[in-house]
């Protein structure tokens, strides 16, 4: 089959001429093939309508056929406002002629010769006719062209079959077109043109209150806290909206006890965007549910682009804002990474922030990309994924990389990959328990103590209680603890916990593992600083010995050891005391 470029020229179609005054109003019929009524409780969304009549309004533009797209994410609004758009135009021009899409009910409509002939080419009969002048003004809606289909990909299917459906757009300079898409991508293909692309964005959260009032009683929205709060869970999103006011609506439930089943659990919140409601001015045929609208362009987006599939499905695990870009998965080359980043970003899965290399998502697509993991079987994989991942972007401070000093991006990670850990490997892992006192150090490493405190406590319990005393992780809490205590000034309490864990080291690993030379070196600082100066020089001394033997003499621990040294040796009238806070210990364990 012929493939017709979208840019569609008069002399490429099969029609009678230009559109000329010949044709008299006695022959034209002004039709409404509308398969929806209008919704009465539309709200807001006045700067797009506005902007939509002006160029929707067929004969606008005198020397083209007019095409406008509408894109945005599944559930933002689009088919609602385009039919809110086209029963205004009926208002002010009652002798458009109006089609939504069905191209076998409209050539019926238009009484088109052979249209219910079994062998008949229905999309070109109608390309036709609506290319003709005898129909007058019209304006024809397409909703939902996501499908690369429409613009002539293949699919990953044989190219005959899946020949492009753009040749069938008829071309008038009386008609108008009108394109729904979630791709923006594809809604440029379509318009030929980004000024004819209007996105749409979520509601102000002014609109999205009037939505929800829409639907609820005062009774059920009382917490005004509470409604905000689930406002902003639901992103502001109108097909969310709809979906939980419904469902309050039909329980009696108020705003509060709705966000507390979103914040139960991920179960609960995709059981809530997979409930289904009656609305009269959607496809009866269609699912309404939020949910159900992601995971088709999920699929999409799978046969288009495997590798943004895989980047949606590494971010769904991670905090939704400000992801560093160089977090994500390496791709094979520049170009397919910045493809599959501009896919996700045309089906508006992702943003991209201005300021920085980095991207924002939404929880409620991180739970419906969860969800569809979940339904393939490669959730567990995609987790694994991501720890080793993040453990790579993100290791453990070591002498090697200390020059990285992204504390903040560190702790947010390190946050979710608990998160994971937790509901993967269980609460008591000991991986799950090592890495809450991984979290531990990084606060620390901001001078965060008390917070570094009370994780450190808490992960030391739980590895004695799982591991126990000997095992190397709770040794290493232990030693992790007790800077964080000589941090804070309690050197007392530092000095027993490192005795006993150096006892540990020795029993464990032996006199000469750097683990146990380490311990050596943090004690001998806390009898530095409590003033006991000949204990402190003896150990360090001891350690350095261990230290040239282990590491060499080149080895920065090494010589951190010999500068001590020589500094407490040559420090006249003795130590002082300090009594400001020291600065942060440095946390040099392995992970």
């Amino acid at each position: 089959m012929r493939e017709v470029s979208l840019g569609v020229l008069p002399q490429d179609l099969d029609w009678d001429g230009e559109d000329s005054d010949s044709q008299t109003e006695e022959y034209l019929e002004h039709h409404w093939l509308v398969p929806f009524g209008r919704n009465r409780d539309f709200v807001g969304r006045r700067s797009i309508l506005e902007q939509l009549l002006r160029e929707l309004t067929p004969g606008s533009n005198p020397d083209d056929c007019q095409r406008t797209a509408i894109v945005g994410l599944g559930g933002a609004g689009k088919t609602q406002i385009a039919l809110e758009a086209v029963y205004r135009i009926r208002e002010q021009d009652p002798e458009c002629s109006v089609f939504w899409q069905a191209y076998l009910n409209i050539g019926r409509r238009l009484r088109v010769d052979g249209i219910d002939d079994d062998k008949a080419d229905v999309k070109s009969l109608v390309k036709a006719a609506l290319s003709r002048g005898r129909v007058g003004r019209w304006l024809l809606v397409v909703d939902n062209a996501d499908t690369a289909l429409l613009c002539g990909a293949s699919d990953g299917g044989d190219s005959t079959v899946n020949a492009s459906l753009a040749q069938y757009f008829p071309f008038s300079r009386k008609g108008s077109i009108l394109f729904t898409t979630r791709s923006r991508e594809v809604a440029v293909n379509l318009v030929q043109s980004e000024k004819n692309v209007i996105p749409i964005e979520e509601m102000s959260r002014a609109e999205a209150l009037k939505l929800l009032k829409t639907y609820l009683k005062e009774d059920q929205m009382r917490d005004m806290e509470s409604t905000t709060s689930l406002l902003d869970f639901l992103a502001d999103l109108p097909l969310a909206i709809e979906l939980a006011s419904a469902y309050m609506a039909r329980k009696r439930i108020t705003t509060t006890r709705y966000l507390d089943y979103c914040r139960s659990s991920n179960m609960d919140i995709i059981k809530l965007l997979s409930k289904d409601f009656e609305d009269r001015s959607r496809y009866s045929t269609a699912n309404h549910p939020v949910l159900t609208t992601w995971l088709i362009s999920f699929e999409h987006i799978s046969r288009q682009n495997p590798l943004a599939v895989q980047y949606l499905g590494f971010l769904c695990f991670l905090a939704e804002k400000e992801i560093p870009a160089p977090l994500l998965p390496l791709a094979d080359n520049d170009l397919a990474a910045d493809e599959a980043i501009s896919t996700l970003k045309a089906y508006a899965f992702i943003s991209q922030r201005e300021q920085n290399d980095s991207f924002d998502t939404h929880r409620l697509i991180q739970f419906a990309m969860q969800n569809w993991l979940d339904r393939k079987g490669d959730k567990e994989e995609d987790v694994t994924r991501v720890i080793r991942r993040v453990a790579e972007i993100f290791p453990f401070p070591e002498h090697e990389n200390r020059d990285q000093g992204r504390y903040n991006d560190a702790k947010q990670i390190q946050v979710d990959v608990l998160a994971l850990q937790r509901r993967v490997l269980g609460k008591r892992h000991p991986d799950t328990i090592q890495n809450i006192a991984n979290l531990a150090t990084i606060y620390g490493a901001q001078w965060k103590y008390d917070e570094a405190e009370r994780i450190q406590v808490d992960a030391l319990a739980l590895q004695r209680e799982v591991l126990g005393e000997r095992h190397p992780y709770t040794i290493r809490s232990m030693a992790r603890l007790a800077k964080t205590y000589g941090a804070q000034g309690r050197y007392d309490e530092a000095e027993t916990i490192q005795v006993d864990a150096l006892a540990l080291w020795r029993q464990v690993l032996g006199e000469e593992h750097p683990e146990t030379l380490q311990s050596m070196e943090y004690l001998a600082e806390t009898w530095h600083v409590q003033e006991r100066r000949h204990e402190a020089v003896t150990m360090m001394e001891e350690c350095l010995q261990q230290r040239r033997v282990v590491l060499g003499a080149d080895h920065p621990d090494t010589q951190k050891s010999a500068r001590a040294l020589s500094a407490w040796k040559g420090h006249e009238g003795g130590p002082e005391r300090r009594t400001e806070r020291v600065k942060a210990p440095d946390y040099n364990y392995p992970f």
